[in-house]
C-alpha cells in the first residue's frame, strides 16, 4: 500500500516558513551594532566620550524590551529571533564588562564579579540548550529579569563614569554590580535547581510506566 506525504504526517499542512528580516530580529541584529561602539572607549575615555558610549549602550539594552514587545504583538517570534536575542544580550554584556575592565573601570578586587556574571551567562545558555535537547523550555525567571536590570544599571553607570546628573556614577555603578553579582549566583542556582528537579521528575515518572 503506497501512503502519501500527507497521510504520513497525519493530514497536517506544511510549517509555514519563518521570515528572518521582521522588524523585531532587524532590532536585534542593530543591537550588536553597539558592540564596536563600545571597543571606542579606551580610544575615548574622556568625559564626552564615555558619556556618548554609554547612552548608546543604554538605547541598545532598552531595545531588548522594545524588539520582544513587537514580536509578541505582532505575532512574529521566530526560532532565530529566540536564539539571537539572548545572544545579542550576552554579546552585549560581555563586551562591555570586559572594555570596562580594560580601561580599569573595575579595579581588581571587581575581576571576580565580572568571571561569575560571564560564566553565569556561558552555563545557563548551555543548560538551557541540553534542556531544549530534552524537549524543555527553561523560560527566564523574574529574578533573571531583575539580574539583567541592574546588570545594565551598573553597566551603563560605569561607562558614564564621570559624576553625571550630579550623581556619583563610579560608586552606583560599583554598588550595583555588586548586587548584580549576587542576583547572578542566586538566579543561576535557581536555574541549575530547576534543572535537576526536572531530571529527577522525568526519572521518577520512567521508572512508574516501567
Amino acid at each position: 500500500m503506497v501512503i502519501s506525504v500527507d497521510e504520513q504526517r497525519g493530514g497536517a499542512p506544511p510549517q509555514a516558513r519563518e521570515i528572518f528580516w521582521n522588524l523585531p530580529n532587524t532590532i536585534t541584529v542593530l543591537r550588536t551594532a553597539v558592540v564596536p561602539v563600545l571597543l571606542l572607549l579606551p580610544a575615548f575615555p574622556g568625559e564626552r566620550g564615555s558619556e556618548v558610549i554609554a547612552w548608546c549602550f543604554i538605547v541598545a539594552a532598552l531595545t531588548d524590551i522594545v524588539d520582544g514587545w513587537l514580536a509578541r504583538r505582532g505575532q512574529q517570534v521566530t526560532h532565530i529571533g529566540k536564539l539571537l536575542d539572548p545572544l545579542a544580550d550576552k554579546l552585549l554584556v560581555s563586551t562591555a564588562l570586559v572594555v570596562l575592565l580594560a580601561v580599569g573601570r573595575i579595579p581588581e578586587w571587581a575581576v571576580w564579579m565580572v568571571v561569575v556574571i560571564v560564566g553565569r551567562e556561558l552555563a545557563v545558555t548551555g543548560l538551557r540548550s541540553l534542556a531544549s535537547a530534552g524537549g524543555r523550555v527553561m523560560g527566564a525567571s523574574w529574578l533573571g529579569k531583575l539580574k539583567a536590570v541592574a546588570q545594565n544599571i551598573a553597566i551603563g553607570a560605569l561607562l558614564f563614569y564621570y559624576p553625571t546628573l550630579g550623581l556619583p556614577a563610579k560608586e552606583i555603578g560599583l554598588a550595583m554590580l555588586t548586587l548584580a553579582t549576587v542576583l547572578t549566583l542566586w538566579s543561576g542556582y535557581l536555574y541549575f535547581a530547576e534543572y535537576f528537579r526536572g531530571l529527577g521528575a522525568d526519572s521518577e515518572s520512567g521508572e512508574g510506566g516501567a
